[in-house]
């Protein structure tokens, strides 16, 4: 038998594993279109999209702690929110365009804490230069726990921060028709988006696809704002402001807007 010069033996080996190299690729990628994207999920992913809103709703509802953190734009100003929330209180921040200040909430007992920019600030909301009586006070105030008395205008719109169910029914609503999103990951977290409307103008809420179906992360329709929503059901201990950390304002407390 007559060898084959190199040239055709090397043309000819190609020729023989161009087939194989096909029909690898071709397996590969009908395995690819083949894979279950809810594999190891909780399979909310399967659900309808009311059904995986009302799943989330539900998780909350029954979690007994929450942080939530993120921004929220409303007719008073906007917020900048990093909240952990239970059952009986809070503790966290608030920041606004020009005020930081620190919250707790035990109970009933609610109280507020901040430095004494702030306070000097808050004498002064009418642009005077602050008085040496005003800097002596706002020094004593400096990073001190200020109860926020009952009957103080600022006590109902402060809670409100502290609230986990007003806040996480005011925020976890979809408005118009609740449609199924893509999947996608926030935080490291894979999760299912439900939004209101189709274009997410009511809102787009993520949902974890892992473990229990906890709302991860909510964008506000209308660019009102996006919070993060995590340590769902990690609960942690409050307490009452030792004595020598409180002191009372002795006056009407001013107000937080922007």
């Amino acid at each position: 038998m007559t060898a084959l010069p190199p040239a055709s033996r090397a043309r000819r080996a190609v020729r023989a594993s161009l087939p194989v190299a096909l029909c690898a690729g071709l397996t590969a990628v009908l395995t690819a279109c083949g894979e279950d994207p809810d594999e190891g999920t909780n399979g909310v992913g399967k659900l309808s999209a009311t059904e995986i809103e009302a799943k989330a709703q539900g998780a909350a509802d029954t979690a007994k702690a929450v942080r939530l953190s993120g921004t929220l734009v409303s007719k008073g100003g906007t917020y900048k929110l990093n909240m952990r929330l239970n059952e009986t209180g809070a503790i966290g921040s608030v920041v606004t365009r020009t005020s930081t200040f620190e919250l707790l909430r035990v109970g009933d007992a609610l109280y507020l804490k901040a430095d004494a920019d702030f306070w000097t600030h808050a004498e002064n909301a009418g642009g005077d230069e602050p008085a040496e009586s005003d800097l002596t006070a706002a020094d004593k105030l400096d990073d001190k726990y200020v109860v926020v008395p009952q009957d103080d205008p600022s006590y109902k719109q402060l809670r409100g921060f502290t609230e986990k169910n007003v806040l996480l029914d005011g925020l976890l609503e979809l408005h118009g028709e609740v449609v199924k999103g893509d999947r996608d990951k926030v935080g490291g977290i894979r999760t299912i988006k439900v939004a209101g409307g189709a274009q997410g103008e009511g809102g787009t809420l993520d949902v974890s696809l892992e473990g229990t179906p906890y709302p991860v992360q909510f964008a506000r329709g209308g660019g009102a704002g996006v919070v993060v929503l995590s340590d769902w059901n990690q609960d942690f201990a409050l307490r009452a402001p030792a004595k020598e950390e409180t002191v009372d304002y002795g006056r009407q407390l001013p107000r937080t807007s922007d």
